[in-house]
This record gives C-alpha cells, structure tokens and sequence, in this order.
C-alpha cells in the first residue's frame, strides 16, 4: 500500500460519539530486552525505542515498517504473524522489530496512543487496532469521528479520553513518529507499507505463509 506524501498533522478532536465496540482479546507478549541503543546489525541501527519479539541473538534479523490504517500490514499481522511468532520467533530464528510508517495523520495519533502504553502491552494494542480497522480507519471506512473511534479502542487498553488527548497532543512524540518513517525511507527506500529489511535486504508486500517459509528457510540455510 502506497501514498504520496506522509502526512504529519494530527487527527483534529470531535465531539459525536461513536457506537460500541465489539470485545477482541489482545495479543498478549511481551517484548523482549532490545540491543543497547546505537547497536548495528546487518547495517540496522536498533534503538532503544525499538518494539522486540524474539530473542537479539536470533540469526535473522526482521524489522518491519507498518501503519495502523495499513489494510494490507492487518492483513500481514492477523494471517501471516501468528505463524511467524510460533516458528520463527518464539523458538529463536528470528529477532522481530516493528516500527511504523506513518502513511496519515490518523497514523500518527494511532502510534501515539500506544506509547503511552506500557512496553509490554503496545503489541496488544497494535494488534487490536489492526482487527478492529473498519471501526477506527476513515481510509476506506465511514468513520464520522475519528477522534471518538480512537478513544474506543483506547479504552479496551485502560486508556481515558483524556489521557489519549495528552497522548495525541505530545507534538515531541509526533515528532519522532515521523523522523522514524524519515529515517526509513533515507537509510533502506521505504516507500509503502508493509515493507521488511530482513538481515539488510528489502521484502515489500504479505505474500502467502509458504513464500514467508520459503525465504526465511533459504536465509536460515545460510548460517
């Protein structure tokens, strides 16, 4: 999924509430302890800011740059990662990075919210946006207030509407948000979403679980 330009504006606050949301179970896991900041790995700079699954000592190193309003990165996230988390992940093979790439400014106050969270609870919360897109994302969905559809979501992970307002307004939080696409784009030509530097190289798109094998495989072969 591709846009012209990143957006970086935030989302302006409204007043129409929207209607209930349905109950979706979070993805619970937390992450583990990143590399000390500054530390490079197949010419990636891992930071202390950095969102980790899997172990820093995993031969494949996976850093992915996604959007909250991405349908193609939820797609990726509900399909795609479980299978990943438990084969590769979770017994070793790879070291996850997720960072995003704002593609709107709903992005920017999405990413925002979940920073105010606890490190160990910001997977869950990604991943429950990514389930929940048509009742958040005004990309493709009718969403009369976006403003109010966040603070929804916000309150499955034990935010108020208040707190997310602080969380929206932090303009160094924005900031960052956006230097970290900028970053992106200028180190590895990232320029849609999802896009994948796996162990230095470029993987744009899903694709289907028997592609992921397949490539993940080759590179595991080569250690």
């Amino acid at each position: 999924m591709t846009r012209q330009q990143l957006l970086i504006g935030l989302v302006a606050l409204a007043v129409v509430a929207v209607g209930i949301v349905s109950w979706i179970v979070f993805f619970n896991d937390a992450p583990t302890d990143n590399f000390a900041a500054g530390s490079d790995k197949f010419g990636v700079t891992l930071t202390a800011r950095d969102r980790t699954q899997g172990s820093p000592k995993a031969p494949i190193l996976m850093v992915e740059y996604a959007a909250p309003t991405c349908p193609v990165c939820a797609a990726f996230d509900m399909q795609i990662f479980p299978l990943l988390k438990k084969k590769y992940i979770d017994t070793g093979k790879v070291y996850y990075v997720f960072r995003v790439f704002p593609l709107s400014s709903v992005d920017v106050a999405a990413e925002s919210i979940a920073r105010c969270l606890p490190a160990e609870n910001y997977f869950a919360f990604i991943d429950l946006l990514y389930r929940n897109q048509p009742k958040w994302d005004p990309d493709g969905h009718d969403i009369p207030d976006v403003h109010g559809a966040l603070v929804q979501m916000a309150g499955f992970a034990g935010i108020g509407a208040q707190e997310v307002d602080t969380c929206i307004a932090n303009q160094s939080e924005a900031t960052t948000i956006t230097q970290v696409a900028q970053d992106g784009q200028t180190k590895y030509g990232i320029n849609a979403t999802p896009s994948f530097v796996i162990n230095g190289e470029m993987r744009v798109g899903v694709g289907t679980w028997d592609d992921w094998q397949d490539y993940l495989n080759k590179l595991l072969a080569k250690k």
